[in-house]
């Protein structure tokens, strides 16, 4: 990742594990995104894990990884991995992806 200019934007990349089926986990982070400002997707990607990427300011960023972190009341996340890059601007919206 190349190092951003104060200011720039930042995309983030997270994987949560735990229960995070069928309790409105991308429901809440779609939500949470556009609270946020940002662009980006949501998708489940197995039994136990959601995926989300999202682009904006660094700031907004962390507010939205705090919020994946904790997930909705009915979920329950054991472990999330969160990764930095660097923002593309290939997202209009934030969305939920079905699908692979």
């Amino acid at each position: 990742m190349l190092e951003p200019k104060p200011g720039d934007p930042l995309r983030i990349h997270i994987w949560v594990t735990g229960h995070v089926q069928g309790v409105g986990f991308r429901a809440f982070v779609q939500d949470s995104g556009v609270q946020f400002g940002l662009t980006g997707w949501v998708h489940n990607v197995g039994d136990d894990t959601v995926e989300m990427v999202a682009e904006g300011p660094r700031g907004r960023l962390e507010m939205f990884a705090e919020a994946a972190k904790n997930g909705p009341r009915a979920g329950r996340v054991d472990e999330a991995k969160i990764e930095y890059q660097n923002a593309t601007g290939e997202f209009q919206d934030f969305c939920v992806k079905y699908g692979t």
